[in-house]
């Protein structure tokens, strides 16, 4: 492979990369919620995640006013509470589909500031998509899935929302600074409710350990290759590779967890996708050379 072909592919390897560690760490992440229950589980995982992209970025070599500070606190408070909602759907739901609902919202806030005719055709495919997975009207996909779950799974989606909305207002906040310092206020959202549940179990030797695995695996190495990919990747082609989650999500509970899939709600994350590449693809700017960092990572 050419240097020039190298430099073209290697950002769109590293946002898949990053998908696909995602994916292997909260299923890994699973395995933990006998023990600890998935909000100690979310705990560790944002805590240990929050303290290594504190260590790799050392956020305290830039300063910030009061102003930024505060943006930075609600944005992590929305980080965390899309960290523990997602954590809690999975309690109850597969993989798969906990990532394919969470997804409807950062579709909805690039329909929302497109407010093109063509985004009505990325929306239709999303609601198609999520009227296959939710119990609307009784379907056979959605009726055996917990409805506490998909709400979970639901508010994971506003918080990913809004996580993408109060991004974009941090100026010209480094990424590395906003991505570490944001971690650390959604640890304090979320770590209080990981204690409630596991108490001093969280301390165990063995269950920190393996949170640490976690934490490198699904969020601190994911969220250093998409801000490595994002400042050399146009929005459409990143969005496409971003996109792939659910399907990823979907083979991984499948694969690790056992969470086999109906044909249905199979057909439903081929919708979700569809839609959220679609929109990608013919966003204003989609081949504008770079993206803000703020809308890059899931739950």
């Amino acid at each position: 492979m050419s240097k020039n072909s190298w430099n073209h592919w290697w950002p769109v390897l590293a946002v898949l990369g990053s998908v696909t560690a995602l994916g292997l760490g909260t299923s890994l992440a699973k395995q933990l919620f006998p023990l600890i229950g998935a909000q100690g589980t979310s705990a560790l995982r944002v805590g240990f995640a929050a303290l290594i992209l504190v260590c790799v970025w050392r956020p305290w070599r830039w300063s910030l006013n009061r102003q930024q500070a505060l943006a930075l606190l609600v944005f992590g408070m929305a980080l965390g509470g899309m960290n523990l909602m997602f954590y809690m759907a999975l309690r109850d739901i597969p993989f798969g589909l906990a990532v394919a609902i969470e997804f409807s919202g950062p579709l909805a806030v690039a329909i929302y500031y497109s407010r093109r005719a063509l985004d009505f055709v990325w929306l239709a495919l999303a609601v198609v998509g999520l009227a296959l997975i939710l119990p609307l009207g009784g379907n056979a996909s959605g009726l055996n899935l917990s409805p506490v779950g998909i709400a979970c799974a639901l508010g994971a989606a506003v918080c990913w929302a809004s996580y993408i909305v109060l991004g974009r207002r941090l100026g010209h906040i480094p990424s590395g600074q906003a991505v570490s310092l944001g971690l650390l206020c959604a640890a304090l959202v979320v770590v209080p409710f990981g204690v409630a549940e596991a108490g001093l179990k969280l301390l165990t030797p063995s269950i920190l350990l393996f949170g640490l695995m976690v934490a490198a695996i699904s969020s601190a190495l994911p969220y250093s290759l998409e801000m490595l990919a994002l400042r050399r990747l146009p929005p459409a082609t990143f969005g496409i590779a971003l996109a792939t989650e659910p399907a990823i999500a979907a083979l991984m509970g499948m694969l690790l967890l056992s969470e086999n899939l109906t044909a249905t709600q199979w057909t439903a994350i081929a919708c979700i996708m569809a839609a959220a590449m679609g929109s990608a693809v013919t966003r204003p700017g989609a081949k504008s050379p770079a993206v803000d960092a703020s809308a890059a990572t899931s739950g």
